[in-house]
């Protein structure tokens, strides 16, 4: 797989390890002739050890089968996130530092999540498209003559904040776009 088509959450072998890309930084050359190069910014699987590597669009790296598990989100212990396997409950901990951004997406019971598993260890979550998360503090709606329709921000109960349509109120529950963070819409 060419390193121009990785895509974050990927597992990649590398110098003889394997690694999971959380983070992907493209930078575009200054002047003629130059290459496109990649940064990423791997976690070693397991042990969780980082690594920072860049590479031209066109390396080629070797994609590594991960096996899915889809499972719901169950407690927290500690600082690690406890999923179960929808099928045979077994328990998945996965660290706030694997989860990342994710934590804010993530609610008591949250199901739809894929738990991304290597040799019996869990690297990695997908979370659903979207999840719906309860807004507790928004700017009450402007009342007036104003025929703009402005995003306003509004906190949400994990903690996230996102920018909202004037029309939501706090105790509103509303959609949330996993990948980009941003509302989409009501939840019923």
């Amino acid at each position: 797989m060419r390193a121009s088509e990785i895509k974050k959450g990927n597992v990649v072998e590398y110098n003889g390890g394997v690694y999971q890309i959380r983070d992907i930084e493209r930078s575009s050359p200054q002047g003629r002739g130059g290459n496109v190069r990649f940064r990423f910014v791997m976690y070693a699987v397991p042990g969780g050890s980082k690594l920072d590597a860049s590479f031209d669009a066109d390396d080629n790296l070797t994609e590594v089968e991960l096996l899915r598990r889809q499972a719901s989100f169950s407690y927290k212990d500690g600082d690690a996130f406890v999923f179960m396997d929808d099928e045979d409950y077994t328990p998945y901990a996965l660290d706030a530092d694997v989860v990342g951004d994710g934590a804010g997406y993530i609610t008591e019971g949250l199901g739809g999540c894929y738990v991304q598993v290597i040799d019996d260890q869990p690297v990695g979550l997908q979370l659903p498209q979207t999840v719906a998360l309860e807004v507790v503090e928004t700017p009450p709606e402007l009342k007036g003559g104003t025929a703009t329709k402005r995003p306003k921000p509004a906190r949400l109960s994990t903690g996230i904040e996102i920018q909202v349509p004037e029309y939501i109120a706090s105790g509103e529950r509303v959609l949330v776009n996993t990948t980009t963070g941003e509302f989409s819409g009501r939840a019923d």
